[in-house]
């Protein structure tokens, strides 16, 4: 047991979480078995209204596993998953990890580019995908010009409820793929067709990688970090201490957000495995199909992206749902917006906190407790055996309490390291510590607030201002819905300060009116010096998330 007294956080830490709590390294596919042995014959998984129980995909996971051990997979061996949210997903998953091999996540919108850097800086040699064209005739060029060897192709209309399945292959047809018979095509039902007997595997899980998870991480260029089987049980086992009030095999979990994006796997798909929850997921996020879910099946778990969360309540006929079964609504992958919160909160009555990590820590490090101090515009405290600490990006040394420092972070959830890069390695772990690239600041009571990244952050006549806190400041105005702040090159300052703002429907706002607003919000330096009014929605990433690097390409092709 480690003396915890001294932490900044410890005298307002949540009395029913113990920071110093035990974490058991195990493989990340024991949560699946566990829940199949406690709630084998609930639902485990609703998509588009077809139902699976825990049972059934734990059976179907070990005989995918055989399958894919039939086809070497072993350690050592990279096998891509290029899956939207769907039973297929939670299969593949847990089967990669049953053979020891590596889990390679793949976004489904990835570029044909995008798909073969990752292919071969990853060393990814087979794939498992659906028939959808969309997906699939990307994959096949791989074949031809890539490392990829084979392709698992799973059956959409398979998994789809009656008549659904029957609708799609009427009206949509066009989008199946016709598959080649060939040794490099592997049909999905011929792979799970045997008794589910795997061959033995030895885990490791503190040095054997479960998932290479893709991100720009802290320099922007796309590196995998190795996220090993006791990081990925450590995040999960941290999530559910900080959501006691979670019911385990009754609670229902919505999930829109893809499971090839790392908050969503460990808060949506591994919680809920490990929780017995039945999770309600849909292939993409779609506003209207989700009021309507929540307001049908009524679950008590919302994970979502403040974008998602603006969204909703700006709908204008959010009122005509009832949304009041959700009860804990985790928002990460971006800031969240204090008047958002605020907004989703009484209309939903449910509680939304606001949470924090990286694809690099698993990626959850921070969160508002759901009891206890839930404070608007902070990040929280460190789950549990998570220190963070507050850095002068130059130095290396810590900063004083209230000063502003590039946070850091120690835990079971940090990554091994980025896979095959040891220069950023060096420059991003140091003596276990994670350098995350954000700036951040600690009030008194041990709560963080991200301030913004490094590499956003904007120098205008020498002033530092950044970009998340001019945002904040025009969230305030009642007629933004939404907003993106980011700095642009000027020969006389350095940089200007430029918002790109996207009003309510129905409003309307100038720039005159909205500088003379943000007075006495922002200092004079933070006041943008141009100001973008847009009718369509600003640029999202795939997780919904609005993208700074997206606007900013957007106006140097101007």
């Amino acid at each position: 047991m480690q003396d915890t007294s001294s932490h900044p956080w410890s005298k307002t830490y949540p009395d029913n979480i113990d920071w110093d709590m035990p974490i058991t390294p195990k493989p990340i596919y024991s949560l699946l078995d566990d829940t199949a042995y406690k709630y084998g014959e609930k639902t485990a998984f609703d998509f588009l209204g077809k139902t699976f129980t825990w049972d059934e995909i734990n059976t179907l996971s070990k005989k995918m596993a055989r399958g894919l051990q039939r086809l070497g997979a072993q350690k050592g061996v990279k096998i891509g998953i290029m899956l939207p949210n769907s039973p297929y997903f939670i299969i593949a998953f847990y089967a990669i990890a049953r053979t020891g091999a590596t889990a390679v996540n793949y976004n489904p919108l990835y570029s044909e580019r995008e798909i073969s850097y990752q292919i071969e800086d990853s060393e990814t040699d087979i794939m498992i995908t659906l028939d959808l064209g969309l997906m699939y005739h990307k994959l096949n060029k791989m074949l031809r010009s890539t490392r990829l060897n084979q392709i698992v192709v799973c059956p959409f209309t398979q998994v789809l409820p009656f008549p659904k399945n029957i609708l799609f292959s009427m009206f949509k047809g066009k989008e199946i793929a016709k598959i080649p018979n060939d040794d490099r095509h592997l049909d999905y039902n011929t792979m799970v067709d045997n008794k589910g007997q795997l061959d033995p595997v030895t885990i490791d899980p503190e040095n054997d990688t479960a998932l290479y998870q893709y991100t720009g991480g802290t320099t922007g260029v796309p590196k995998a970090a190795e996220l090993t089987h006791a990081n990925l049980i450590a995040n999960t086992e941290q999530v559910a201490a900080w959501l006691p009030n979670a019911k385990a095999g009754e609670d229902k979990m919505l999930g829109v957000l893809p499971f090839f994006h790392v908050f969503a796997m460990t808060v949506v798909m591994n919680f809920s495995v490990k929780m017995g929850f039945e999770i309600i997921a849909t292939p993409r996020f779609d506003l209207d199909d989700t009021l309507k879910i929540i307001n049908k099946k009524k679950p008590q778990m919302f994970p979502a992206v403040p974008a998602i969360y603006t969204a909703i309540n700006n709908h204008s006929k959010r009122d005509q749902y009832d949304l009041t079964s959700l009860s804990t609504c985790v928002s990460g992958g971006a800031p969240l917006p204090v008047e958002v919160k605020k907004k989703f909160e009484e209309k939903t009555g449910c509680v939304v906190v606001e949470g924090y990590g990286l694809s690099e820590s698993s990626p959850v490090l921070c969160v508002n407790p759901v009891e206890g101090k839930n404070k608007a515009g902070a990040i929280g405290m460190p789950l549990p055996q998570t220190l963070i600490e507050l850095r002068d990006p130059e130095t290396n040394k810590v900063v004083k309490q209230g000063e502003r420092g590039e946070l850091c972070a120690k835990g079971p959830q940090v990554m091994k390291g980025y896979w095959n890069k040891p220069d950023a390695n060096k420059s991003t772990l140091i003596d276990g510590w994670l350098k995350t690239g954000d700036i951040a600041t600690m009030d008194e009571d041990g709560y963080f607030y991200i301030v913004d990244r490094i590499k956003d952050m904007i120098i205008t006549n020498g002033y530092n201002v950044y970009p998340r806190n001019v945002e904040e400041g025009i969230y305030l105005h009642p007629s933004v819905e939404e907003c993106i702040v980011a700095g642009l090159p000027d020969k006389n300052r350095g940089e200007i300060v430029k918002a790109w703002i996207k009003l309510k429907d129905g409003r309307n706002l100038t720039e005159s009116d909205l500088k003379e607003f943000l007075k006495d919000k922002i200092s004079p330096m933070e006041i943008p010096k141009r100001i973008e009014f847009r009718d369509e929605p600003l640029p999202k990433t795939m997780i919904g998330k609005l993208s700074r690097k997206d606007i900013v390409e957007q106006e140097t092709k101007k």
